[in-house]
């Protein structure tokens, strides 16, 4: 049909070849690659390109198709500044981030407009194969903020990922009591979220202050005794330097909070102020 545009658009800025590479479809995309017209590296409205489709969806033959085309740029980002790499470290595809990385105009630690590098993301998705894979690289700083100050570190506590935890925590570059530009520490993140498994991890580490308030005066205490998470609060009240009557800005004690929250089994802990020893948790 020499009347059909091969390299057209539909609504969305989609072309033939972003649909077939978004579905993993080789045999299209070989047959639409060996058209002269069909441009291999056009965005969509997005930013997206062929290759940022097929990086996200971890379809490896269809990146490495798209790869071997000089007119492809690796590391082209969309209109937010998120590049291929970002997009497979997101959803957790390690073959692709290997592929990836082996190109040298591939930068690893490339933040996205959000302050978000490929790092950030996989923390946060908890894929830990991605996190290895990333944190080999030279170029890659593991304790790299975003926009808000929050941390790989930190995206990795709030969402429960211990074994993300643990991978960063064995790097001597990343501060376990960073706060974010809200005063929120990697601790913070993991009380306010209910992980505690993450929260024994942090609290095994010496640098890491357990009564360090937000900005609006909340430690962690308060927000476990708001959150009636009572294992955390014993775990919490078994370190000596936690005040367990600190007040928050508006002189709210994390007793008060547990109070007006209905929290009793975490009121009557607070109330014996018993400090309990490592044996006793």
């Amino acid at each position: 049909m020499e009347c059909y545009d091969t390299n057209g658009a539909d609504f969305a800025g989609w072309t033939p070849l972003a649909r077939a590479a978004f579905n993993g479809n080789q045999e299209v995309v070989e047959i639409l690659l060996g058209l002269e017209e069909v441009n291999p590296d056009k965005p969509d409205n997005y930013g997206q390109t062929p290759l940022s489709f097929a990086a996200g969806r971890g379809h490896e033959g269809v990146v490495n198709m798209l790869l071997v085309l000089e007119e492809v740029n690796p590391d082209k980002p969309d209109n937010c500044g998120r590049t291929p790499l970002s997009f497979a470290a997101r959803d957790g595809h390690e073959g692709v981030v290997k592929i990836l990385l082996g190109r040298e105009k591939v930068n690893p630690d490339k933040p996205d407009i959000h302050g978000k590098t490929p790092l950030s993301l996989a923390a946060w998705g908890g894929h830990e194969g991605v996190v290895k894979i990333l944190l080999e690289q030279e170029e890659v700083n593991p304790d790299k903020p975003d926009n808000n100050s929050q941390t790989p570190l930190s995206l990795a506590t709030g969402d429960g990922h211990e074994g993300v935890v643990n991978m960063l925590l064995r790097r001597e570059e990343v501060n376990p009591n960073k706060p974010n530009n809200r005063g929120r520490t990697p601790l913070w993140f993991a009380v306010r979220c209910g992980r505690e498994g993450v929260v024994r991890i942090l609290l095994g580490r010496e640098e890491v202050d357990p009564d360090r308030p937000d900005n609006r005066g909340r430690t962690p205490l308060s927000l476990a005794a708001m959150g009636g998470h009572e294992g955390m609060v014993k775990i919490i009240l078994g370190r000596e330097e936690v005040n367990p009557d600190r007040p928050d800005n508006r002189d709210r004690t994390p007793l008060s909070v547990a109070t007006n929250s209905g929290r009793k089994r975490v009121v009557a802990l607070l109330q014996s102020r018993k400090v309990l020893t490592p044996s006793m948790i």
